[in-house]
Protein backbone atom coordinates (compact mmCIF):
# COMPACT_ATOMS: atom_id res chain seq x y z
CA UNK A 1 0.00 0.00 0.00
CA UNK A 2 2.77 2.25 0.85
CA UNK A 3 4.63 3.60 -2.47
CA UNK A 4 7.63 5.04 -1.30
CA UNK A 5 8.88 5.55 -4.79
CA UNK A 6 5.70 8.10 -5.21
CA UNK A 7 6.11 9.35 -1.40
CA UNK A 8 9.75 10.47 -2.28
CA UNK A 9 9.01 12.66 -5.06
CA UNK A 10 6.44 14.54 -3.23
CA UNK A 11 7.70 18.20 -2.10
CA UNK A 12 7.87 17.82 1.36
CA UNK A 13 6.35 21.04 3.50
CA UNK A 14 8.90 22.35 6.25
CA UNK A 15 8.95 20.22 9.37
CA UNK A 16 8.33 17.09 7.98
CA UNK A 17 10.02 14.50 9.77
CA UNK A 18 12.06 11.91 8.17
CA UNK A 19 10.30 8.88 7.18
CA UNK A 20 12.08 6.87 10.39
CA UNK A 21 9.98 8.73 13.03
CA UNK A 22 6.65 7.69 11.80
CA UNK A 23 6.72 3.95 13.04
CA UNK A 24 8.06 4.96 16.71
CA UNK A 25 6.04 7.48 16.91
CA UNK A 26 2.58 5.75 15.73
CA UNK A 27 3.63 2.64 18.11
CA UNK A 28 3.79 5.11 20.91
CA UNK A 29 0.42 6.61 19.98
CA UNK A 30 -0.81 3.27 19.46
CA UNK A 31 -0.47 2.15 23.05
CA UNK A 32 -1.68 5.22 24.47
CA UNK A 33 -5.13 4.99 22.26
CA UNK A 34 -5.41 1.18 23.96
CA UNK A 35 -4.72 2.37 27.26
CA UNK A 36 -7.11 5.05 26.91
CA UNK A 37 -9.77 2.75 25.74
CA UNK A 38 -9.09 0.43 28.76
CA UNK A 39 -9.31 3.00 31.43
CA UNK A 40 -12.47 4.32 29.67
CA UNK A 41 -13.72 0.71 29.47
CA UNK A 42 -13.31 0.16 33.45
CA UNK A 43 -14.39 3.11 35.05
CA UNK A 44 -17.39 2.35 36.67
CA UNK A 45 -19.93 5.10 36.23
CA UNK A 46 -24.04 4.97 35.78
CA UNK A 47 -23.38 7.62 32.70
CA UNK A 48 -23.95 6.14 29.82
CA UNK A 49 -21.08 5.19 27.95
CA UNK A 50 -22.42 4.02 24.68
CA UNK A 51 -21.62 7.56 22.95
CA UNK A 52 -17.77 7.17 23.75
CA UNK A 53 -17.55 4.01 22.38
CA UNK A 54 -19.35 5.40 18.73
CA UNK A 55 -17.40 8.11 18.88
CA UNK A 56 -13.85 6.11 19.36
CA UNK A 57 -15.15 3.51 16.63
CA UNK A 58 -15.66 6.35 14.16
CA UNK A 59 -12.10 7.95 14.62
CA UNK A 60 -10.62 4.25 14.14
CA UNK A 61 -12.33 4.11 10.88
CA UNK A 62 -11.42 7.25 10.02
CA UNK A 63 -7.54 6.28 11.53
CA UNK A 64 -7.39 3.75 9.44
CA UNK A 65 -9.07 5.36 5.82
CA UNK A 66 -6.44 7.99 5.90
CA UNK A 67 -3.59 5.74 4.98
CA UNK A 68 -5.22 4.03 1.87
CA UNK A 69 -6.69 7.48 0.70
CA UNK A 70 -3.39 8.95 0.74
CA UNK A 71 -0.96 6.20 -0.04
CA UNK A 72 -2.88 3.61 -1.69
CA UNK A 73 -5.31 6.09 -3.88
CA UNK A 74 -1.90 8.56 -3.63
CA UNK A 75 -4.52 11.61 -3.29
CA UNK A 76 -3.55 14.12 -0.72
CA UNK A 77 -6.90 16.34 -1.34
CA UNK A 78 -8.90 12.80 -0.06
CA UNK A 79 -6.90 12.48 2.66
CA UNK A 80 -6.58 15.64 3.83
CA UNK A 81 -10.91 15.37 4.05
CA UNK A 82 -10.28 12.48 6.15
CA UNK A 83 -7.65 13.77 8.46
CA UNK A 84 -9.93 16.76 9.24
CA UNK A 85 -12.57 14.58 10.36
CA UNK A 86 -10.50 12.32 12.51
CA UNK A 87 -8.94 15.16 13.74
CA UNK A 88 -12.48 16.34 15.05
CA UNK A 89 -14.11 12.73 16.41
CA UNK A 90 -10.42 12.34 18.12
CA UNK A 91 -11.30 15.57 20.06
CA UNK A 92 -15.34 14.52 20.70
CA UNK A 93 -13.29 11.07 21.77
CA UNK A 94 -10.80 13.15 24.26
CA UNK A 95 -14.22 15.17 25.69
CA UNK A 96 -16.28 12.20 25.69
CA UNK A 97 -13.41 9.80 27.62
CA UNK A 98 -12.94 12.93 29.79
CA UNK A 99 -16.14 13.18 31.13
CA UNK A 100 -16.23 9.29 32.36
CA UNK A 101 -12.80 9.01 32.98
CA UNK A 102 -10.36 12.20 33.52
CA UNK A 103 -7.01 9.93 32.32
CA UNK A 104 -8.79 8.05 29.64
CA UNK A 105 -9.29 11.62 28.26
CA UNK A 106 -6.06 13.15 29.09
CA UNK A 107 -3.74 10.48 27.94
CA UNK A 108 -5.54 10.93 24.22
CA UNK A 109 -3.50 14.39 23.62
CA UNK A 110 -0.48 13.39 22.31
CA UNK A 111 -2.29 11.58 19.25
CA UNK A 112 -4.51 14.94 18.81
CA UNK A 113 -1.46 16.96 18.40
CA UNK A 114 0.52 14.50 16.25
CA UNK A 115 -2.95 13.85 14.27
CA UNK A 116 -3.03 18.07 14.28
CA UNK A 117 0.53 17.68 13.21
CA UNK A 118 -0.06 15.42 10.07
CA UNK A 119 -2.91 17.50 9.11
CA UNK A 120 -0.92 20.18 8.44
CA UNK A 121 2.15 18.20 6.73
CA UNK A 122 -1.30 16.56 4.62
CA UNK A 123 -2.32 20.52 3.37
CA UNK A 124 1.51 21.17 2.67
CA UNK A 125 2.13 18.16 0.89
CA UNK A 126 -1.29 18.71 -1.34
CA UNK A 127 -0.23 22.53 -1.69
CA UNK A 128 3.44 21.91 -2.57
CA UNK A 129 2.34 19.01 -5.09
Amino acid sequence: MFNPAWYETLTQPVLSPPVWVFTPVWIFLYILILISLVLFMKKRTRQNKISGYVIFLIQMILNILWTPAFFGLENPALALAVIILLDIAVLMTIVSFYKISKPAGVILIPYFIWITFATYLNLGILILN
